[in-house]
C-alpha cells in the first residue's frame, strides 16, 4: 500500500480506537493491528502529529511502578473522524471504479 495512503488510514484507525476511551501505545498497536499493519516506529510519530494537530491530548499515569503515557481523543480528533467518514463515500466510489475497470480488462 502507498505509504501516504497507509499513514492516513493509520491516523483515523488510531483515532477510532480512542473513541471508546483513553489508550496507550501498546494497546493502540494491539487494537489497530488486526486491521492494518503498524509498529511502534510508525505509531509514535503519528501520535505526535495527532497531538500537534490538536486531535489528541497526552497525560501520564503510574502503572506497575512506571509512568505510562495515555492518549485521549479531542473534539478536533472526533471531527477528523467525522470528516473521514464523510469522505468515505468518495473513496469507495473511486475503489469501485478501479475495481470495475480492472475486471473488464
Amino acid at each position: 500500500m502507498d505509504i501516504q495512503l497507509k499513514r492516513g488510514f493509520i491516523e483515523v484507525c488510531v483515532l477510532a480506537s480512542m473513541v471508546k476511551g483513553d489508550s496507550y501505545g501498546y494497546k493502540l498497536i494491539k487494537d489497530v493491528a488486526p486491521v492494518i499493519e503498524i509498529s511502534e516506529s510508525t505509531l509514535y510519530p503519528i501520535l505526535r502529529r495527532l497531538e500537534n494537530n490538536g486531535c489528541v491530548t497526552v497525560y501520564s499515569c503510574e502503572h506497575n511502578g512506571r509512568l505510562r503515557k495515555y492518549y485521549s481523543i479531542t473534539q478536533t480528533g472526533k471531527e477528523k473522524l467525522s470528516e473521514f467518514l464523510k469522505d468515505w463515500s468518495e473513496i469507495s466510489s473511486i475503489y469501485n471504479f478501479i475495481k470495475g475497470e480492472c475486471k473488464n480488462d
